[in-house]
């Protein structure tokens, strides 16, 4: 599990256009990695459209913003569609980056045995890719705090 103060670990996951995308691609910029359980869920949505709509917030402190589910590059396409969602959205669909990052994985999402998901959660890091805040939810209910998330990318020089 990913702590403040740890290297972030690299990755290699598939965006929407199915284009792999690797933490690399995000160094340099204070880069908020989002990892949401679900596409389509209604928290999920609630949170992404929350970024969505602080979007402009987080680009005038030169942030970068990136969604990461366990879904299909399909799956994430739709979603960032439906919902108007312009910032990168990657699949975990190995779900080898959610364990690595988040400790572990929500079982039996929504009642439905077997479907295992992303835990909810927020990584902030630095331009050099150094972990500077981490929240993770045991519970896929509960949202992130997004006040803090955004004072934790402003402290940031």
């Amino acid at each position: 599990m990913v702590k403040v103060g740890d290297k972030a670990p690299d990755f290699e996951m598939y965006d929407t256009n199915r284009k792999p995308r690797s933490l690399r691609d995000f160094i340099g910029k204070k880069t908020v990695l989002l990892f949401y359980p679900a596409a389509f869920t209604g928290v999920c949505t609630r949170e992404m459209c929350t970024f969505r709509d602080s979007l402009a917030r987080f680009n005038d402190v030169d942030a970068q913003v990136v969604g990461i589910s366990i879904d299909s590059p399909f799956s994430n396409k739709a979603f960032a569609e439906k919902y108007n969602l312009q910032f990168p959205l990657l699949s975990d669909f190995s779900k080898k980056v959610s364990v690595q990052y988040g400790g572990g994985l929500v079982e039996n999402l929504g009642g439905v045995l077997g479907y295992t998901a992303s835990k909810r959660s927020v990584f902030v890091l630095d331009k050099e890719g150094i972990v500077r805040y981490a929240w993770i939810s045991d519970d896929p209910g509960v949202e992130p705090k997004y006040e803090e998330i955004l004072r934790a990318v402003s402290s940031l020089n």
